[in-house]
């Protein structure tokens, strides 16, 4: 992984964008989020997770917006891009700001982040951009794409059950940098293991070991704004999120709060 030289803090938000040859839709997201209402106090990190079509070019086009780049020099997969920008982002990052993830397929509408910072200031730790709170809606998303996830939300609700939460497997989240922080000091490089779409998973189950206030508020998801197909292997991620349960059953309980 390389990462830029910068060491400037920039901007109180920090948008992390994994990225695998999104340079179809990265130009365009990046113009909404600089029309956006929290474009002078964001800083972007593009990680482009070894694509082969340009991603990295459209950081250098982006204009109005502090966009960073992270590179992988081969693919790893989104759970390490997540790490990789995480990694990045908290390198300078004060404790007081928020990390944004969400997805750089320009189907998460980046207007919707005012809305998480008010839920942050209002005193949550996490909050997920939810397609299964009311308000929420994702119809433009392939049928088997839908039934995953809402298999998996049943499935992990009940398994975990943490509060507040309906959407698991949500991309499109805001985290507490001082939250990340701690989690960060006890696991690591291993706060995301995931190579695939499970990492989201993942890291709300370790994010659980620190007793965060999570909240949700609605997504529509724009699937209909994607340019290419999913990348997401219906069966690999099932049995992702299968063995991520078991390994979380078998793994002790950090001792101690976080």
């Amino acid at each position: 992984m390389t990462v830029p030289d910068e060491v400037r803090t920039g901007g109180d938000v920090h948008l992390v964008l994994p990225a695998y040859n999104e340079a179809a839709a990265l130009p365009r997201l990046l113009r909404r989020v600089a029309e956006s209402a929290v474009a002078g106090r964001v800083t972007v990190w593009v990680v482009d997770d070894g694509s082969s079509d340009g991603t990295a070019d459209c950081v250098t086009d982006a204009r109005g917006l502090d966009v960073r780049l992270v590179r992988h020099p081969v693919n790893l997969g989104l759970g390490q891009a997540v790490q990789s920008g995480l990694k990045a982002a908290l390198a300078v990052a004060a404790p007081e700001h928020v990390v944004v993830v969400m997805d750089a397929d320009d189907t998460h509408d980046p207007g919707v982040i005012p809305v998480l910072l008010e839920e942050i200031g209002a005193g949550s730790d996490i909050v997920i951009c939810s397609r299964f709170t009311e308000g929420g809606d994702d119809s433009t998303a392939p049928r088997s794409r839908r039934l995953l996830s809402r298999g998996a939300a049943v499935v992990l609700g009940r398994a975990l059950k943490i509060e507040g939460v309906r959407d698991f497997t949500s991309g499109f989240r805001a985290y507490r940098v001082s939250l990340l922080r701690r989690a960060a000091a006890h696991w690591g490089d291993r706060l995301v293991e995931e190579r695939g779409f499970a990492c989201m998973v993942e890291l709300l189950m370790k994010l659980r070991h620190c007793e965060p206030v999570v909240s949700e508020v609605p997504l529509k998801l724009r699937y209909d704004r994607k340019p290419g197909a999913s990348k997401l292997r219906l069966g690999r991620t099932l049995r992702q999120y299968l063995l991520l349960l078991t390994r979380d059953r078998l793994t002790p309980v950090p001792v101690g709060k976080l």
